[in-house]
């Protein structure tokens, strides 16, 4: 049975996933209000600004640590059968949203990019919530390529 990596990271399909992540990525910015989201607004600001291409090359990058995170959930969505994944995630989303973070704590501890690093600080505190928040979104991108 084919995984998730070998689907999404397939070559004919990675391209059109990491422009729909993109496009995730920039409408959960877009979403955010108050003071919270005015922090990740600036550090997502700060980094485009700094590194303009640097949001896709993220995306590239953290996609098969976060599939592989996501496996395990969707083998189970699997096994209960129908519905959306998107609302599966979102069911499970303390843990979920905690498994993916996993992920980008990994990242941003061997990145050696002050400016990116601190960026990331800042937002971390409530990134939780935020990666909760976009798990409907992440759910409906994996199963439009997986399902």
């Amino acid at each position: 049975m084919a995984t998730l990596r070998d689907i999404l990271l397939a070559p004919e399909t990675q391209p059109k996933v990491i422009d729909d992540g993109i496009t995730l990525v920039d409408e959960q910015i877009s979403d955010k209000s108050g003071i919270s989201g005015a922090a990740v607004k600036l550090a997502y600001k700060t980094v485009t600004t700094f590194s303009p291409d640097h949001i896709k090359y993220m995306v590239e990058q953290l996609m098969p640590g976060m599939l592989d995170k996501l496996e395990p959930y969707w083998a189970q969505f699997q096994a209960v059968g129908g519905g959306s994944f998107g609302d599966y995630l979102a069911k499970n989303g303390e843990q979920i949203s905690e498994s993916l973070l996993e992920v980008t704590d990994a990242r941003a501890e061997g990145s050696g990019r002050a400016v990116i690093v601190k960026a990331y600080k800042t937002v971390r505190g409530s990134a939780a919530k935020n990666v909760q928040a976009a798990l409907p979104g992440l759910g409906a991108l994996v199963q439009r390529y997986a399902g």
